[in-house]
């Protein structure tokens, strides 16, 4: 085995700009008559703290709310979860898939199964590390994608990134021991600052088994008209410490075919 790569969901599997970026949008508008921007969206989760899109729904309300004092009040995250939930599924999320009318139904991949089937071939046991819910993280994984049963960690099966216990314990259940020297290196792909600071707090919490940041900035900003939006992103990706900014997710089968002795742990 030449590593482990653990994978985000959200902007990295797949592009959720026209969903989860939109229920966010769309949540917020519900409760305060006005409509965040993407922008204001990506600012906020380069804070680091903003992984739940519930909470990041509810703090964009709540800072709104003390600038414009146009909020009658701040919502309960119940209150945000049913209508969040509402525009993204448009259905029980725990029902039939098929049912579903929501945001969910507009996301795009951004890999396809023969990506994961390359990095089996090249040695390399992967897995997925996401603040998605479970039946959205299974829909795209398995109902779309077509993989069997992958490691996953969903909300609630662990504590919000950047806290990495979520990320640790999938990574000791893929290696079948305790993390440290003679462990592979994990390696950990995502889209925003709580991702790379993740891995931080990973190094602290085993100081003996390397960890690599690989980051990437959201689809939303790949387009030539988004270019200074971009690098900006990228900049704070940077800043919190990753180890290695993509420009696409398939770029880690290149990553892949090189030594992972070429990366150096900070």
């Amino acid at each position: 085995m030449r590593g482990f790569l653990l994978f985000d969901i959200d902007g990295v599997i797949r592009d959720v700009a026209s969903s989860y970026r939109l229920a966010i949008q769309e949540t917020v508008n519900h409760f305060c008559n006005w409509r965040p921007t993407l922008k204001s969206i990506d600012n906020l989760k380069a804070e680091g703290s903003w992984n739940n899109d519930w909470k990041a729904s509810q703090e964009l309300i709540k800072r709104h709310e003390d600038t414009s004092r146009r909020c009658n009040s701040i919502p309960t995250l119940k209150e945000i979860e049913k209508i969040f939930s509402n525009f993204y599924f448009g259905g029980d999320p725990n029902g039939n898939n098929h049912e579903w009318e929501g945001f969910i139904r507009n996301e795009s991949l951004l890999v396809d199964q023969k990506f994961f089937q390359e990095l089996t071939l090249q040695g390399f046991e992967w897995g997925f590390v996401s603040g998605a819910e479970t039946p959205s993280a299974k829909f795209v994984l398995e109902t779309r994608l077509g993989l069997k049963a992958p490691p996953l960690i969903a909300m609630g099966d662990a504590p919000d990134k950047p806290n990495p216990k979520g990320l640790l314990k999938l990574a000791r259940d893929i290696a079948g021991c305790p993390l440290g020297l003679g462990v592979p290196t994990i390696f950990y792909l995502g889209d925003t600052v709580a991702d790379v600071l993740t891995i931080h707090q990973a190094r602290k919490k085993i100081p003996n088994q390397k960890f690599v940041s690989l980051a990437i900035a959201p689809p939303h900003l790949h387009g030539q008209e988004n270019q200074n939006a971009r690098l900006e992103y990228e900049n704070s990706l940077k800043e919190a410490g990753a180890d290695r900014i993509l420009k696409c997710t398939t770029e880690v089968l290149q990553l892949a075919e090189q030594s992972t002795k070429s990366f150096k742990q900070v």
